[in-house]
């Protein structure tokens, strides 16, 4: 959202960004205008209760409606997850759109669910076979369509009788890569891939390992892996091998950093707190991640393999997509010893089809990034809105 912000506000136009506390600098930073976004526990905290997704999102869209009738918008662009500024523009008759800033999650009948990490089927048999999960899968978007329209009736809207009711029907921006989407039998209507939206604050330069060998990235997600699996598993497996290991623990806590212990770095690895991946890795011969959506773009736009083992929920998804794109390897978390881990870290380097699937991909995003293709997009979407 900072990106393409960034990106209409530098086309001449007036841009307010409704977010957390924590970005109000960098907001005003790019001079744009910043709006607290609401902010309502729906995880359990002391001493207070929680609100369900579904009630926090109905709060959340009459909490909006102020900033939507103040700031006047030609067009109103929430993110996937953010239903209530989407639904307070629709109550003032603004029109939205939609920004996923990873693959679309919308899959086709005989697909497998999205974030299992399956691919889809080749026969007819597999295709037979995930459509009937794909039965079960309907039942749950017809809860999800059904809470919907109940914030919906609460907020004065009518009811939609389609599933992902949070996604637009006039525009989507998609930040992702076509390499990584599987071909549908038909365009989603509205819906445009229009690549990575690149935005980072600004970083110290981090040092490299020193030598000419190649250098293998590790960027792994603290969040979602507080152990630190991937991160030995990298270190120990790369020990003796004829590569350069620049290895990030991401700014973990001290809680963190507590649990995990001393890590042993060899003599041909730099472990540092924190890498900046805009300098590192145009530099990397192959990134190794958990296949975040941002972490793997990111690399695939520098034209670097990956070797994703991913942890949890999207990332299943992402890693699946890679190994499907040929541009990277996937490796099952159960398997990512320091065995495996040296293995397809070595195969992605000396096989030189992952490589080349990587600067195709690299190629695509050099041609425009989210914002270059997205920006005139909303554009074109406000200028309907006001005609």
């Amino acid at each position: 959202m900072l990106a393409l912000g960034r990106r209409l506000h530098e086309r001449g136009h007036d841009v307010c960004i409704e977010t957390w506390l924590r970005w109000k600098d960098d907001v005003e930073a790019a001079g744009m205008r910043f709006s607290a976004a609401p902010e309502y526990p729906v995880f359990p905290q002391l001493g207070k209760e929680p609100l369900k997704p579904y009630e926090a999102a109905q709060r959340a869209a009459l909490d909006t409606v102020p900033l939507v009738d103040d700031f006047a918008p030609d067009v109103v662009v929430a993110d996937i997850l953010t239903l209530g500024p989407a639904l307070a523009a629709e109550l003032r008759g603004v029109p939205v759109a939609t920004l996923i800033p990873h693959v679309d999650p919308r899959t086709e009948p005989d697909w497998p669910p999205f974030s299992s990490g399956a691919r889809p089927a080749r026969t007819a048999l597999g295709r037979a076979g995930w459509r009937a999960m794909g039965r079960l899968v309907g039942r749950a978007l017809d809860h999800g369509r059904d809470e919907l329209n109940d914030v919906r009736a609460h907020v004065g809207l009518p009811p939609l009788s389609h599933h992902h009711g949070g996604i637009s029907r006039d525009l989507v921006l998609v930040g992702s890569v076509p390499q990584l989407a599987y071909p549908r039998p038909a365009p989603l209507p509205g819906t445009h891939t229009v690549g990575p939206f690149v935005w980072q604050p600004p970083a110290d330069d981090v040092p490299l390992p020193p030598g000419d060998a190649p250098l293998v990235l590790v960027a792994p997600s603290t969040s979602q892996d507080p152990g630190g699996l991937l991160l030995r598993a990298a270190l120990q497996g790369l020990a003796d091998a004829p590569v350069r290991v620049l290895a990030a623990q991401n700014r973990v806590s001290a809680e963190d950093a507590a649990r995990l212990g001393p890590i042993d770095v060899p003599h041909n690895a730099l472990l540092v707190p924190w890498v900046s991946y805009g300098q590192t890795m145009p530099l990397a011969d192959v990134v190794v991640c958990h296949a975040g959506h941002g972490t793997l773009l990111r690399a695939l736009a520098a034209g670097k393999p990956v070797v994703a083992v991913p942890a949890t929920g999207d990332m299943y998804e992402n890693a699946a997509r890679l190994a499907w794109s040929g541009a990277g390897i996937r490796l099952p978390r159960r398997l990512a010893g320091a065995r495996a881990m040296r293995t397809a870290v070595l195969t992605a380097i000396q096989d030189p089809s992952y490589g080349a699937r990587a600067r195709e991909i690299a190629a695509w995003v050099a041609a425009g990034d989210g914002t270059d293709r997205g920006a005139p997009l909303v554009e074109a979407l406000a200028a309907r809105g006001r005609n």
